[in-house]
């Protein structure tokens, strides 16, 4: 995910979210794997709602993983999710208008899709000033989804013979720390140890002192080689937006061209994206959202619409829209643009550390349902697919103020699936827990979540544990960004 996250006057915070994929992990989760468990099973036919939907609540935790959450295949508990009944619609209408109304979430966005029929609602507001109303058609900044696309050009340019997934990333990037040891399976996987930059201190001041900044990603990547190296490369999982700094590199030096072509040709256009689009600058296509952040100084809410997404690059900055998201998420699980060898590779989930969250290259596994998450300054994403189901979730919501630690996407996407899959159930721990300091954690939870920094991290959302001296700590000093 991407994400700023400095203390508040009020009360200050740890580190809010690496970058979960989702998990994006938005990043990744906001933390690909900042996932926790999903709670207790809900009948098919689906409960009364409770005064407080079990997304929200605390208690709501256990979970049961996936056979590839933790590891090996991506394949996912086998469940099924249930018919799209006009009684169904009504449950999922009353859910997450209490999740839009407690988490104080302007808009949202909400797509399922499965064999049987399909869900589209929008909900709240898509600009609170002029109070216009969310609507299914609006574009929106997708933070670290945005990782999703990276790793398949990578992947693409691996089926055309131009990178090698084991090749070290010195061969195609220079002054990289450790760059002969570190390979692009290694990056893609969030498994390189190399220091996010979006975690350093002096990357967030930056940021939050200038949204309007225009970085580079050699000035991005700068930031993180302040820092050694946090473990060796291939021995843990940590959520990285400089990983995929790093992985934008690589297709530009592979792929002959800007990587925002790239992407347009190689994968926007190949998968039927028509309304998706790698910024080179702050514009913003319409008709699209206000999004609002409290990544500010002083912890005032804000409006970040058109904040520069530079920041988060390949690791976040893609905007998209329901349709696309709903047709990518599916094409991004079945392999429709890579050969079918590359995908079962892709789909090979490692642990995060997380229960129930398992990360491959450029996706994660949350409890059966396999995509990324992210995150940036006013804007969250979920956008999963369940294989044995056939079914798809969107999540889009104008805001990344977290909910009780929470990123509300995240609750949003557990409170829907605990209705249409209750066997797999979407759930990321909320990230303002104690987190350990990525010098002594064998993992981070992503989110995927540019969708990035930890705080920032686009992310996809995953979330980023703090490291010593980084931000969040006594001192003052910001905390993480997601993307």
């Amino acid at each position: 995910m991407t994400t700023l996250r400095r203390p508040h006057p009020a009360a200050s915070r740890t580190t809010r979210r690496a970058a979960c994929a989702a998990l994006a992990l938005t990043g990744l989760l906001t933390t690909a794997a900042c996932s926790g468990g999903s709670p207790p099973n809900r009948p098919a036919g689906g409960a009364a709602l409770t005064a407080e939907p079990a997304a929200l609540s605390p208690s709501a935790s256990g979970s049961t993983a996936g056979p590839g959450a933790a590891g090996g295949s991506a394949s996912g508990s086998a469940g099924a999710v249930v018919p799209l009944t006009p009684d169904v619609a009504n449950q999922l209408d009353a859910a997450i208008k209490q999740v839009l109304n407690q988490t104080s979430t302007p808009g949202v966005i909400v797509g399922v899709t499965t064999p049987d029929g399909s869900y589209q609602r929008a909900f709240g507001q898509a600009d609170k000033s002029a109070g216009t109303p969310m609507s299914p058609d609006l574009n929106m900044r997708i933070g670290s989804v945005t990782k999703t696309f990276t790793a398949t050009g990578v992947l693409r340019l691996v089926d055309q013979g131009k990178v090698g997934l084991d090749d070290p990333v010195s061969k195609y990037v220079d002054g990289v720390p450790g760059g002969d040891k570190i390979t692009i399976r290694q990056l893609a996987g969030m498994r390189s140890g190399l220091f996010p930059y979006t975690s350093d201190p002096d990357f967030v001041n930056a940021l939050i002192s200038d949204p309007n900044r225009v970085f580079t990603p050699d000035q991005l990547l700068a930031y993180g080689y302040k820092h050694p190296a946090n473990f060796p490369p291939g021995s843990k999982f940590q959520y990285s937006n400089s990983n995929y700094i790093l992985l934008g590199k690589v297709i530009e030096k592979a792929g002959g061209e800007p990587v925002d072509q790239f992407l347009k040709d190689q994968v926007f256009s190949q998968a039927g994206l028509n309304g998706t689009v790698f910024p080179t600058d702050a514009t913003f296509p319409d008709p699209h959202a206000r999004g609002y952040t409290d990544q500010t100084p002083n912890g005032q809410t804000t409006d970040a619409t058109d904040w520069n997404p530079s920041w988060a690059w390949t690791a976040g900055a893609v905007i998209s829209n329901l349709t696309d998201l709903q047709n990518w998420a599916k094409s991004l699980v079945t392999g429709s643009l890579l050969k079918q060898d590359t995908q079962s590779q892709r789909l090979k989930t490692q642990p995060t550390g997380d229960d129930g969250v398992g990360y491959g290259l450029g996706l994660f596994n949350n409890n059966g349902w396999i995509g990324h998450n992210g995150s940036l300054p006013g804007y969250e994403t979920v956008a999963v697919y369940l294989p044995q189901s056939q079914a798809t979730l969107v999540v889009l919501i104008n805001t990344d103020v977290p909910y009780r630690g929470s990123d509300p996407s995240s609750l949003f996407a557990k409170a829907i699936t605990q209705i249409v899959s209750p066997k797999n159930v979407y759930s990321m721990p909320p990230s303002n827990t104690a987190s350990p300091s990525a010098s002594s954690s064998g993992s981070a939870s992503p989110t995927p979540s540019p969708s990035p920094s930890p705080a920032l991290s686009p992310s996809g959302s995953a979330s980023s544990p703090a490291s010593s001296g980084a931000p969040g700590s006594a001192s003052g000093a910001p905390t993480t960004v997601n993307a």
